[in-house]
This record gives structure tokens, sequence and C-alpha cells, in this order.
């Protein structure tokens, strides 16, 4: 059985010419699903603004040249190895690197981290993407 609800609501005819815009230039196939995602999103934006348990992907850009750099980046992540999921290092070329570091914990713990990570020496430019858990997400079903 679906718990799916249908709702109704008022909008200004100007912004639902912009929303069958952003979702015609989206590649969602229908309004619903778009709205759905809309919302997950904002869903997420509040859980890192209230500080809850997320997940973060880190990723690192850097020169591999830069002295003691491997190092530093292994030691920071051997002493968050509790928060750490997985680590993937990448050689893009003879000199520059990227890692991508999921990351779970309080979202002000993941900030910390990519924090650290990204003002060592060496990383020429680093990012935070921000995630969930997917725990207010996905509907639980009861046994």
């Amino acid at each position: 059985m679906s718990d799916l609800v249908r709702l109704s609501f008022s909008i200004e005819k100007s912004l639902l010419e912009r929303l069958e815009g952003l979702i015609k230039g989206s590649g969602y196939q229908n309004r619903s699903e778009y709205i759905r995602d809309m919302i997950r999103g904002r869903v997420v934006q509040q859980q890192w603004q209230r500080n809850e348990e997320a997940l973060g992907t880190v990723t690192l850009l850097y020169d591999h040249h830069a002295r003691g750099l491997d190092g530093r980046l292994n030691q920071l992540q051997h002493e968050h190895h509790g928060a750490i999921l997985a680590s993937t290092h990448v050689h893009l070329d003879r000199q520059i690197c990227v890692e991508m570091i999921m990351i779970r914990g309080r979202a002000s713990q993941i900030k910390h981290i990519h924090d650290q990570l990204a003002k060592q020496k060496g990383v020429v430019y680093s990012s935070l993407s921000i995630s969930s858990t997917g725990k207010k997400l996905i509907p639980r079903h009861h046994h």
C-alpha cells in the first residue's frame, strides 16, 4: 500500500513558470519527483544546520610532490578513524592527485575534518559535499 498523499496548494503564476522551467531544464519526468527532491534537499540542509548525524564527502586536489603532504593527510585520517568510512586516492597525472574521503559523524565534526585536511600546504582545492545518513529521508517500514 502506497504512502503517497496528493496535495493541492496555491502558487503565483510567475513562480509556477519558473518552477516549470527548472523542471524542464533538469531532466525530471514529472513535477512531483522534482518537488520531492527539493524537499529532501532542504531536510539535508536542516540536518547540517542542526548539527545532526550526517555524511560528507571531502574531495582534495593536491600536488603529490608537496613535501610530507601524503603523510600529513594520512595521519589526519588516522586521527579520525572512527568517522572515516572510506577513502579513494587517484593519480590524475605525474604530479596531481585527488583524494575522496567519505565521513560519517555530526555535521560540525565533518566540517572540522574537512577544514583540517583542506588547510594542508600543497592542497590546491578542496570541497565538501554534504549528504545524509538517509534516516529522515527514507520511510521506515514497521514489521
